[in-house]
């Protein structure tokens, strides 16, 4: 069952924006998030939903959509998510938790998944920009990650990696996006006896 989750659960960057989601489901996305291992305990992410059709254009136009996609600069109206999460770092609890940020988004899209929607974390974020659209305080809150969440309008497909040893993703002429991943010979390696 968690496989199946695991697999299902894809990058997707085109969503039916039309199909909004609730703050009540991203409370349930976050209350899931909570519970999960902090580094030292210190829980010191925090969370801000971002739903009104104003705010989510602050939030498209700030981020970077698909580095690999040189010609694509982002989901036309109709096709951006309906919704974000801004992962926020207490800078008065802890600083600097990529760990915790990891984890916590993983489990949001894991339950996002669970729930027929998909989602995106984004690290390229222009920061200072966004906080300033938002009102975000950066001496109180740094933006570590933001997640979009929306029902997928796209298919994405586990490849294998060509012969050329690339892992960038691409679309084919019908927009199907692949991800190639390396084997699972590739990724163990045994050590000297």
């Amino acid at each position: 069952m968690l496989k199946e989750l695991v697999l299902k659960n894809r990058t997707y960057r085109r969503f039916f924006e039309d199909e909004a989601v609730s703050e009540d489901v991203l409370k349930q996305l976050v209350d899931l998030a909570r519970t999960v291992p902090s580094t030292a305990n210190s829980q010191a992410l925090k969370f801000a939903f971002i739903t009104e059709e104003k705010d989510r254009e602050k939030v498209y136009e700030n981020l970077g959509w698909a580095a690999a996609l040189k010609d694509w600069n982002g989901p036309e109206k109709g096709e951006r998510p309906p919704a974000y999460i801004l992962v926020l770092c207490d800078q008065s609890l802890a600083k600097n938790k990529p760990i915790d940020d990891g984890i916590v988004a993983q489990t949001i899209l894991l339950g996002a998944c669970e729930k027929g929607l998909g989602g995106c974390i984004f690290g390229n974020i222009k920061r200072k920009e966004l906080s300033a659209a938002l009102g975000i305080h950066m001496e109180q809150f740094s933006i570590d990650l933001v997640i979009a969440i929306g029902k997928p309008k796209e298919t994405v497909v586990i490849t294998e990696i060509g012969e050329d040893g690339s892992t960038n993703y691409y679309r084919d002429e019908k927009q199907i996006h692949y991800v190639p991943k390396r084997s699972l010979e590739d990724l163990i390696i045994k050590l000297p006896e």
